[in-house]
């Protein structure tokens, strides 16, 4: 029987949440305020008993300022039917051979595992994310990729689905994936109640892209084209192409490119979109500017161009990415 099938049927759905030393108590908050507290004033469970548990019962040390105290050791993994891995400060610090032995125990048994932001550290070092699609804080990528290059990481999704097996990306992305839990295991009404309880957006789609900076701050322009640089991407709107950009850096259009490759890693052309694109953000994010009025301030000259890539940066549209950010 589906999981869902279950929960509708009247059973309760047995939560464990772990918090190993170093737990960062937002992710556990998260996993609290979806499974442990009602979509109501009574904070009764609704659908689900969630248990917090250590390697054993006692304290758990957070870099949070305080510590928590815990009743429930790994036992608690063994007749749970979700195991939620919430992160932990050092993610890439090695987990303890046990809790990785419980943690496989667990999925080998049909558990539905569970893991926010950088608890998917945790899950891939007991290789249940080999071969499976995952992410992780935008921030942490580049190490987790090294770390576990078996696992299909998507460095730009919210959170990802994959049936037995789930990921969320960081701190907000968190809640989004507990909230797509109950309404996967519940309903979508249980969901869109307990996000009202918490005062959040009903339901972010895993496929919307996480808002990653941009990969060079004004300050971070290389060797002899960092004045060209810099006036660009103040200037989106006043550079037209790429031959703008030679003529600024006083370079035939063939230099150019091969000086970009070789200090920026990338073509001129890519880069100046990426200016584009970080401009256009800015003015959604900073002002109140009609859409066609940041498409050209942001050097597209159209608002086609720049939903086009705007999409393609952070999988939303102009207006959604407004709305979702002032939310």
């Amino acid at each position: 029987m589906h999981s869902s099938d279950s929960c509708q049927a009247g059973r309760v759905k047995q939560v464990a949440a772990l918090a190993l030393d170093g737990v960062m108590t937002f992710d556990l908050a998260c996993a609290v305020q979806a499974f442990r507290h009602g979509p109501d004033k009574t904070g009764v469970p609704t659908g689900f008993e969630m248990r917090t548990c250590g390697v054993r019962p006692g304290p758990v040390w957070t870099p949070n300022g305080f510590e928590l105290r815990v009743e429930h050791g790994l036992e608690a993994l063994e007749t749970a039917d979700i195991v939620v891995v919430p992160g932990i400060g050092l993610p890439t610090l090695p987990t303890a051979p046990e809790v990785l032995e419980a943690l496989r125990a667990a999925a080998a048994r049909g558990t539905t595992m569970v893991s926010l932001c950088v608890g998917a550290f945790v899950l891939a070092q007991a290789g249940l994310l080999d071969g499976r699609p995952a992410t992780t804080h935008w921030a942490y990528c580049d190490e987790f990729a090294a770390m576990y290059p078996e696992v299909k990481l998507d460095p730009s999704a919210l959170y990802i689905d994959d049936g037995s097996v789930l990921t969320s990306a960081g701190l907000s992305a968190a809640f989004d994936l507990c909230l797509h839990v109950v309404r996967r295991e519940l309903s979508a009404g249980a969901a869109a109640e307990l996000a009202r309880w918490n005062v959040t957006s009903p339901h972010r789609e895993g496929g919307q892209a996480q808002y990653i900076p941009d990969a060079f701050g004004h300050n971070d322009f290389p060797g002899a084209l960092a004045a060209t640089m810099a006036w660009a991407a103040a200037n989106p709107a006043a550079v037209r192409d790429v031959s703008s950009l030679a003529g600024h850096a006083l370079m035939s259009e063939r230099t150019l490119i091969r000086r970009f490759k070789a200090e920026v890693g990338t073509t001129p052309r890519r880069w100046l979109e990426a200016q584009r694109t970080a401009r256009a953000r800015q003015l959604l994010e900073d002002t109140d500017l009609p859409v066609d009025v940041v498409a050209i301030q942001a050097g597209f000259g159209s608002v086609t161009a720049l939903r086009a890539h705007l999409r393609a940066a952070t999988g939303t549209t102009p207006a959604g990415y407004r709305r979702s950010l002032r939310r």
